[in-house]
């Protein structure tokens, strides 16, 4: 029996498998709409055997996207756009995902796909970015610090949105307080600067971030929810492996399923070391010392490792990014390699 290939129900929702895709942005939307890009991107990943798909990054408002190409869920047009591609994944056996998020002072940026990176001018369509603080990412524009009525406005938003993801068909809610964006730079003392009660004691600085939590479960009672954290930010003085220990257990109690644990992005001078499995030890961390589920992602390339991490007990799932671009049928591949079960699709089962 593989452990990796054994179902996981969490809520009554079950994941045929635990080898899932990491939510990968693909700068490809238009005012917020995905598209027939979107719709074969993530649909090919289902009938390649994940048991989860899970949607890029998507804006909760126009403000929280990283570029002006970013997917979103602000508004009912983009709903009616990620319906279809919602149904493709759960007709290909996964189940569909969806990473809420909003970018903070990492906004307004140009898409990648474009060949340079930095702020889009307000000339050009960008807008003025907002955080905790009015601290400047690298070399972008400086965001305005957020408001007592902008913070409310941020929670509102991702209720907001974990309604409409539900009304598209999404299953899976994750909530994105990772990688140097809006909700990780609250809770990081290198970017959280304020001193009322979203800042200061760690207990303050973990307030949005609960608070949104809270605000998603009320919002979507039966969905489930994730929330993703960088378990470090690689840097000194900055967030910890204790501190996302303790974070773990407050989301929890807010109505989180599961922690997604990877780590930096919030500073350009973070110090890490990349490396087949590098994040695991942290999920495995977080995993033992609160008992909560929790997911480990971080060049998990590899089928037998992939197998280790989830038989070993370090995770209670592995998510991939760029394997599964590189191979879209890589579930099948695994389960191949392991001596598993196939979950290829009727149409393909000839080649397993």
């Amino acid at each position: 029996m593989s452990a990796l290939f054994t179902p996981l129900s969490i809520r009554g929702i079950e994941m045929r498998n635990r080898l899932w895709v990491s939510p990968m942005c693909q700068y490809s939307a238009d005012e917020g709409v995905p598209n027939d890009w979107h719709h074969v991107h993530l649909a090919q990943f289902a009938a390649g055997g994940a048991g989860l798909v899970i949607a890029e990054a998507t804006a909760v408002s126009p403000e929280g996207r990283i570029s002006p190409r970013d997917a979103g869920l602000w508004n009912d047009e983009q709903v009616a756009a990620w319906k279809p591609i919602v149904a493709a994944v759960r007709a290909r056996g996964a189940v569909a995902g969806v990473q809420l998020g909003h970018a903070g002072r990492k906004a307004s940026t140009t898409a990648p796909l474009a060949g340079a990176r930095g702020s889009v001018a307000l000339a050009d369509g960008g807008w003025t970015t907002v955080a905790p603080s009015p601290l400047a990412y690298a070399d972008f524009a400086p965001p305005a610090a957020l408001d007592a009525a902008g913070i409310e406005k941020v929670v509102a938003d991702f209720a907001a949105a974990a309604r409409r993801a539900v009304a598209a068909g999404f299953e899976v809610l994750e909530l994105h307080a990772a990688h140097g964006y809006l909700l990780h730079q609250f809770l990081s003392p290198l970017t959280n600067h304020r001193d009322d009660e979203y800042g200061g004691s760690f207990q303050n600085r973990v307030r949005l971030v609960v608070r949104v939590t809270e605000a998603v479960r009320a919002a979507a009672p039966d969905a489930v929810v994730f929330v993703r954290f960088s378990a470090t930010d690689a840097a000194d003085g900055g967030w910890s492996v204790d501190d996302t220990v303790a974070a773990s257990r407050l989301v929890a109690e807010a109505g989180a399923d599961l922690i997604d644990v990877s780590s930096g992005g919030l500073v350009p001078h973070q110090h890490i070391v990349p490396g087949p499995g590098y994040q695991v030890g942290y999920a495995a961390t977080v995993r033992r010392e609160t008992g909560l589920l929790v997911s480990a992602v971080g060049m998990i390339d590899d089928p037998t490792l992939a197998e280790d991490v989830v038989a070993d007990g370090r995770a209670d799932a592995v998510m991939s990014g760029r394997q599964w671009l590189r191979d879209p049928h890589y579930g099948l591949r695994a389960a191949a390699a392991l001596g598993a079960a196939s979950p290829a699709p009727a149409q393909y089962a000839r080649a397993y």
